[in-house]
């Protein structure tokens, strides 16, 4: 069985395409591309489900279409709509070194900052703009903190807890204290 934490998440399933069971993939991580993989894990009915991709094809640099095995007409393929896919880390954490870590990845871990303590969750990566942040969510609400390499000092991937040493100033007073 598939655990939540050997898992990250990299997209959702969007609707079939075509007629031979293929799907509309939309991913914020294209670590599916760039490391050897042959699968990936969907989230049916609260279980983590590996299916193996026959193939593969990019539409743009956040979709590409996706044709899972056993899954040969629309019908079947309609089931994954609004699916979750997640990509399993033991795959990016390899020894190889041809696993490169994307921001994403961090969503669910938990945020330690040296001088504020706990912090919060990543509950999502905003790339909108030029600089990258992490979204918290926090007990006093969420928090934007810029997620660079310069500002994290530990990564514990086993207990999902990202170490952060965060410039001062850059938490509120009130913030500060609440976390």
């Amino acid at each position: 069985m598939i655990k939540r934490e050997e898992v990250y998440k990299i997209g959702v399933l969007n609707k079939p395409h075509g007629i031979h069971g293929e799907l509309q993939f939309t991913f914020t991580d294209d670590i599916f591309d760039r490391v050897e993989a042959e699968y990936l894990i969907c989230l049916i009915d609260g279980i983590l489900v590996p299916f193996f991709m026959e193939e593969y094809r990019f539409r743009s640099d956040t979709s590409a279409l996706v044709k899972f095995e056993g899954i040969e007409t629309a019908e079947q393929a309609r089931a994954f709509t609004n699916v979750e896919v997640y990509f399993p880390i033991k795959h990016v954490t390899d020894d190889s070194g041809t696993g490169e870590l994307t921001w994403n990845f961090f969503v669910g871990f938990r945020v330690e900052d040296l001088c504020h303590g706990e912090l919060g969750e990543v509950a999502e990566v905003d790339d909108s703009t030029a600089n990258t942040l992490f979204v918290v969510e926090g007990k006093s609400g969420e928090l934007l903190l810029p997620a660079c390499e310069e500002f994290i000092v530990g990564v514990d991937r086993e207990h999902r807890v990202l170490t952060m040493n965060l410039p001062q100033g850059l938490l509120a007073p009130d913030e500060a204290e609440e976390a």
